[in-house]
């Protein structure tokens, strides 16, 4: 019995040190640039690129995320609606206070717990829809990075907000100033520097781009049945889907 503990512990102390070991060799430093004008004016090139006034206007929003979470978005009253499972959260996004449905049945058992899920659930899948809209959100800040010939970089780092404040992402920005990739330094992924594609890019009614396709070579995250509209009504008809919460 002991001789097979020994074994077990040893087989297991070699995974763990191989995944420390592969982590480390793929990790990569945080890269640091040039800020000021020079970083701020590829933001504003990005903000340009993926028409983000056009984003300010838009007021609802519909979207899956990776198959598992359905979101609606109310931008104009910062309200919010997230499937996932057999529960459905009808959020203040503000307050975090809300409804939460199991079944179509309204519960209170575990209310807060699962307030909070849908919270951060909004918070990581709506980074993914447009995270390009948020570079020069309050506490952030920029780094020109220089990249390989005809790719720029900047270094987007969130001092605070989100789900995670702390994290850095470099954007990988083509000629035509839509990133093509960025590289992620985010606490709860323990390779630093991991890379996700920005693939096909398809313009909303509203006239705002996003990109529906990542790929992080070990995992494939897609955005599907994407809908937008200047207002919720014009989205979603004369019924207030957030009505409950007033």
């Amino acid at each position: 019995m002991k001789r097979a503990l020994v074994i077990v512990f040893a087989v297991f102390l070699a995974i763990a040190l191989s995944l420390i070991g592969y982590v480390k060799i793929k990790s990569k430093a945080l890269p640091t640039g040039e800020s000021g004008p020079v970083a701020d004016a590829l933001a504003n090139d990005m903000l340009q690129a993926i028409n983000h006034e056009a984003w300010l206007k838009t007021g609802a929003i519909r979207w899956h995320f990776a198959g598992r979470q359905q979101h609606l978005w109310d931008k104009s009253r910062h309200l919010a609606r997230v499937k996932w499972d057999k529960l459905e959260v009808v959020i203040n996004l503000s307050t975090r206070e809300g409804v939460v449905y199991r079944d179509g049945q309204i519960i209170d058992e575990d209310k807060e717990k699962y307030l909070e899920q849908a919270w951060a659930h909004w918070a990581n899948d709506s980074f993914w829809l447009n995270p390009v809209s948020k570079v020069f959100d309050q506490g952030t800040s920029r780094q020109f990075i220089p990249m390989e010939e005809g790719l720029r970089g900047l270094l987007v780092s969130y001092d605070s907000g989100g789900v995670t404040p702390g994290d850095s992402y470099l954007w990988v920005v083509g000629e035509n100033a839509l990133p093509v990739r960025f590289e992620m330094w985010v606490s709860i992924i323990p390779i630093k520097g991991l890379a996700a594609t920005w693939d096909n890019w398809t313009t909303l009614s509203t006239g705002v781009k996003v990109a529906q396709d990542h790929d992080l070579g070990f995992l494939e995250v897609g955005l599907t049945e994407i809908n937008a509209a200047f207002t919720l009504e014009e989205l979603e008809g004369e019924t207030d889907p957030f009505g409950v919460l007033f």
